[in-house]
């Protein structure tokens, strides 16, 4: 479409959404219309619930770009702080693009907020050029400068020191990011995460094509600790009963979990693969288990030249491996331990591979399939 007919396309539809909407028997105003939608020529309205100023529809703009925000932009505020809400108490970081998480990390002992950034974006420093950040804590200058060096849409926080913001403002010192949009959340701590908080939860709702509605509860997780990991076991005709007996260490326990809550955000098929409180490879949307793995091991070796490079690291599977090539797979690359859910008719025959590789397999308790 060129762009004179997409500009009047826009003028002739900005402003036609209604000031309220109801939807599942919720009321929405609308508190104010975007730049665009999915793509430049469709028309979009973001709204919030009547009288309800949330963790996103109570965000307070503290500087805009040439323009204001469009979906893409919400959405991927909305995916970040969904993985970042997990981490209170400790500084965590998610760079989002596409509705992926291309990188995403947590502090370490001795990591400052600057180097939490630097892991997140450098997960996969190409992928994170024009992406949305979230943080769960207040920024600092020092993090801000770091952000400044690179080209980022939005950066989204409970806080920011006035130091920081004066960064965001120097456009004559960061000229390449002089459009960045910055944006104070209210505090991701609140937002709901476990199966838990199901009663303070919203509902989703999925448009189809002719404009009927799927209404369905969030996707929340039943893992709220490494105390809930639980070994795999599985029982079949072929193998017998079979229970995950490779050790695993504490901190690639805290990795498995990390992982987890990422791979929460992650659009299906979905893996990650972490360690050291970093996402090293995100594989997303394949159609099949193994191509999912392939493809995030695939991605590790060309970014970072060279394999052994995941070795002891760890992975999340958001479903259940159907056969046994997605561990050997794994294994292959040098990761060393697993969590997924249970689910296969081969459950049985995984674990006993996973043993006999000399990887630990831990069953999640659901699926966490994320159909964007």
């Amino acid at each position: 479409m060129a762009e004179l007919s997409r500009s009047s396309y826009l003028e002739k539809n900005v402003g036609s959404f209604p000031e309220e909407i109801v939807v599942a028997g919720k009321r929405y105003e609308k508190v104010d219309d975007l730049r665009y939608g999915t793509n430049p020529h469709q028309p979009a309205a973001y709204y919030r619930p009547v009288g309800e100023k949330g963790v996103i529809g109570g965000m307070e703009i503290l500087k805009n770009g040439k323009n204001g925000l469009s979906q893409t932009n919400l959405e991927d505020i909305s995916g970040a702080l969904n993985i970042v809400k997990f981490f209170s108490g400790v500084p965590a970081c998610a760079v989002m693009k596409h509705v992926n998480p291309s990188g995403a990390a947590i502090a370490c002992p001795g990591e400052t907020l600057c180097d939490v950034y630097l892991k997140a974006r450098d997960a996969d420093a190409r992928a994170a050029f024009g992406s949305v950040i979230a943080f769960n804590v207040e920024v600092d200058a020092e993090t801000a400068k770091a952000i400044m060096s690179t080209f980022v849409e939005c950066v989204v926080a409970p806080a920011f020191t006035d130091e920081a913001l004066a960064v965001f403002h120097d456009s004559e010192t960061f000229k390449l990011n002089k459009h960045v949009r910055i944006i104070r959340c209210g505090n991701p701590d609140l937002l709901p995460k476990y199966c838990s908080d199901a009663a303070q939860a919203v509902d989703t709702v999925k448009v189809l094509t002719d404009g009927s509605l799927i209404v369905a509860a969030p996707l929340l997780t039943s893992l709220t600790d490494i105390a809930d990991l639980k070994p795999a076991q599985g029982e079949n005709s072929r193998c017998g009963k079979q229970i995950s007996s490779v050790p695993c260490t504490e901190e690639q326990k805290r990795d498995l979990l990390f992982s987890w809550y990422v791979n929460l955000s992650v659009r299906s098929n979905g893996v990650v693969i972490c360690a050291n409180g970093q996402t090293l490879s995100v594989g997303t949307g394949e159609q099949d288990r193994v191509g999912a793995i392939e493809q995030a091991i695939a991605k590790f070796e060309q970014k970072y030249e060279g394999e052994g490079k995941l070795e002891n690291s760890v992975m999340s599977s958001d479903g259940f491996f159907p056969f046994e090539d997605g561990v050997e797979t794994a294994a292959k690359a040098g990761i060393k331990a697993i969590i997924a859910p249970a689910g296969s008719l081969r459950d049985a025959d995984v674990i006993k591979r996973a043993n006999e590789l000399g990887v630990a397999l831990f069953h999640a308790p659901e699926r966490i399939f994320s159909h964007h």
